[in-house]
Formats: structure tokens, C-alpha cells, sequence
């Protein structure tokens, strides 16, 4: 029988509340044998994971209602908070079956958590992923291409097995419908917003941190189905690009308010790991060439890639502005990211040049009080139906 999307995204929501991770659980007991590869945000290559024949996993910090005790020990206060509650969820053992952990290179907390996770769990396989921040394939691409090849003999160390290029090239296909639908899913919320309100693709694209990916592309087609089939009212909401969420992923509430202030979000930066690749990657040949080709040359253009002038990412986000038919830019950033609040006054400055508004607030992911959020946002829509009225 077809879902409808209420059911979808009730099931989403406790995916999402569950911060015990008791989905991914059942995945590991239903076979001998199998294994859970932890992963911190933004991006790694999950087609290796899979190919492997384990779970990629999501870690994205322990959310809004859970208290940070033990992991405030490890850091401290001035930074953002999702390494001290990615501490706190393993203290407190809810990642005790994850037989491994990847802290790709975001940033330097994230560098110092892969270093406090090797001292706290010395049986654990336990990598800091490293990314190339020069884009020539003679450079960052062959160091990209020898950090895979690295990872992929871990793994192979890990399971005890080879992984071969015809796995990964499988794994690749996979990871390409995915990608497919997760675009799909994002054009017809640009298309028809009103149809499919942000908090639910948020739920839906969270999803996808925990469960096989296949079960997640069916998930996102089921609920395609239902949203278009959906009667929902259309209302005069101005359409905004949500940027600069990076890594720390926002409250639920957030985006909620942001929506109940006025706003339709037609793009965000949210789970950037499910459409980080902006082109499908090729399923033959030299699987690790493939994949360090599409990284290089047809990847996301955000804070995690290095840019001293923000000349790129700023057009890339005027063009997505332009794509999306959107009327203004709402930049969010983690408190303390230094990332994205690096980036911030870079893009803000195309934004200017090319006449789009925007405004910028930062958040926790524990943030409780979302009443100034939504009344900076409800401003900033009325000023724009205001001032596109006036002209």
C-alpha cells in the first residue's frame, strides 16, 4: 500500500529522535558479521563504506534535548557544540556498536576530536579523512585518489576481505539513484514549496544518516508520491535560500520557525554528505580515479573547500539564488564555526553586488528559544513582499 506523508515523516521523526540509533542496531544484528562506519559531516566517500559491505553511518552531534555532561570535559566552552555531545553520545555508550569512526577534514575541532576518539577507543578503527584543498587533478586529485586507496585498505583490514573495483563501482550506482532522487526531492520542494515544507525534507534527508541507502531512496520516491498527491495550501511566503548550516546541524524548531515566519526555504546547505556530488559519477573503470575526478571538478561549492577571496562560492550562491527563483538569502551558522562565519562576509558581499538581501543569525543545536529567529525572519520577509511591492 502507498504511504501517506504523514506516515513518511513520522517515521522520519523518530529516526531522528532516536539518538540511541536503534535502526542501525537491528541492521548490525540481523547478520553475523556485519559492521557500522561512524562518519562526522560534511563529507566521505560512502560508495567504499558500502562496497565493504557496512553501514555508513551519520554522526551528527546528540541534538537539542539531550544534556552535555562528560563531554564538556573534552572541550572547551567557546567552541561549537556538536564534538562535546558526539563525546557525550559515546561516553554514555549509544555508539558503542559503531566498529569504526571517520572525522573528515573540516575543520580543526574536528581534527582534535579524531585525536581524543583514538585515545578513548584504542580497539576502534579510527581515521581522520583528510580532503584536498587544491582542485588540480595533478595535486588534489591524485591526494585524493592515494586517501581512498588508504581508507579502502582499512576497511579492507577492518573486514577481513578485499573490497574490489566492481564493488565500488556497484557502490557507486547506488549512491548515484540516491543522489538522483535526493535532487528530485529538492527541485519539486523549489517547484512546489508549499508541498513539501522544509522540516519534513530536513526529517527525510536525516533519514538517509542512518538507514542502508537503499532504503532510503525508496523512502524519498514514497514520499514524493504522497507529497504530490498531497492537497496543501499555497501561501504568500517569500522563497529563501538557507546557507551556512554546515556542520552543526540546527535545531527542528529552527527551520520550523523560519517557515512559520514566512519564508519558503528552496535550497539549503543542510545535509550536504547526500548531494555533495553534483554530477553522477562513472560506473566503469578506476572506481577511486572516478570518485576524486567528481570531488575535484563537480562538487558543492561551500565552507569546507578552501577559498581566499570567496569569488567562486559567492557565484555559485548567486547563481543558486538565480536557479531557485529565490528573493533573499538567510545565512545560519553554527555558533563559533569559524568555517562558516569565515565565509559569511565573503558571500554577503557578492550577495550585495548582485542586489539580493539577506540577513544572518547564528544558532546551537541545543538553541532553545526560537522566538528572535522567527521575528528576524518574519521581518526580513515582510521587507521583502514590501519592497518588491514598492517597486
Amino acid at each position: 500500500m502507498a504511504k501517506t506523508v504523514q506516515e513518511i515523516t513520522d517515521r522520519c521523526q523518530v529516526l531522528f529522535d532516536d539518538i540511541d540509533f536503534t535502526e542501525s542496531r537491528k541492521w548490525k544484528e540481523a547478520e553475523p558479521g556485519r559492521k557500522v562506519i561512524g562518519y562526522m559531516p560534511v563529507y566521505v566517500p560512502r560508495e567504499i563504506i558500502h562496497a565493504a559491505g557496512m553501514l555508513p553511518l551519520g554522526i551528527l552531534g546528540g541534538g537539542a534535548d539531550m544534556e552535555v555532561i562528560h563531554g564538556d570535559a573534552y572541550y572547551q566552552s567557546y567552541i561549537c557544540r556538536i564534538p562535546r555531545s558526539t563525546i557525550e553520545l559515546a561516553v554514555t555508550k549509544r555508539l558503542d556498536f559503531v566498529d569504526g569512526m571517520l572525522f573528515p577534514s573540516i575543520c580543526d575541532v574536528i581534527r582534535n576530536l579524531s585525536g581524543i576518539w583514538q585515545m578513548m577507543f584504542k580497539d576502534k578503527y579510527v581515521r581522520y579523512f583528510d580532503v584536498p584543498q587544491n582542485f588540480k587533478d595533478g595535486i588534489g586529485g591524485t591526494f585524493y585518489a592515494n586517501e581512498m586507496r588508504e581508507f579502502r585498505e582499512g576497511l579492507e583490514r577492518l573486514s577481513g576481505r578485499k573490497i574490489t573495483d566492481e564493488a565500488i563501482n556497484n557502490s557507486i550506482a547506488v549512491f548515484n539513484e540516491n543522489r538522483r532522487m535526493v535532487n528530485e526531492v529538492y527541485d519539486f520542494r523549489s517547484e512546489t514549496p508549499w508541498k513539501a515544507p522544509s522540516w519534513e525534507v530536513y526529517l527525510l534527508m536525516r533519514a538517509g544518516m542512518v538507514l542502508p541507502v537503499e532504503e532510503h531512496t525508496q523512502m524519498m520516491q514514497d514520499y514524493l508520491d504522497a507529497a504530490k498527491a498531497e492537497d496543501r495550501p499555497l501561501r504568500d511566503n517569500c522563497r529563501i535560500v538557507l546557507n551556512g548550516s554546515f556542520c552543526e546541524q540546527p535545531p527542528l524548531n529552527m527551520v520550523k520557525s523560519i517557515e512559520m515566519a514566512g519564508c519558503y526555504v528552496v535550497d539549503d546547505d543542510f545535509m550536504l554528505v547526500n548531494r555533495w556530488l553534483l554530477e553522477d559519477v562513472p560506473t566503469s573503470g578506476d572506481p577511486i580515479a572516478n570518485l576524486a575526478t567528481a570531488f575535484i571538478h563537480h562538487s558543492e561549492d561551500t565552507a569546507a573547500k578552501y577559498e581566499p577571496d570567496g569569488e567562486k562560492k559567492g557565484r555559485w550562491l548567486v547563481q543558486k539564488v538565480k536557479d531557485r527563483r529565490a528573493e533573499g538569502v538567510i545565512f545560519a551558522a553554527p555558533s563559533f564555526c569559524d568555517p562558516a562565519l569565515l565565509d559569511r562576509p565573503m558571500l554577503a558581499g557578492r550577495l550585495k553586488e548582485a542586489g539580493v538581501p539577506y540577513i544572518s543569525f547564528k544558532y546551537a543545536e541545543n538553541s532553545g528559544q526560537m522566538q528572535p529567529i522567527r521575528e528576524q525572519a518574519g521581518t526580513f520577509a515582510d521587507s521583502i513582499k514590501l519592497w518588491s511591492e514598492a517597486s
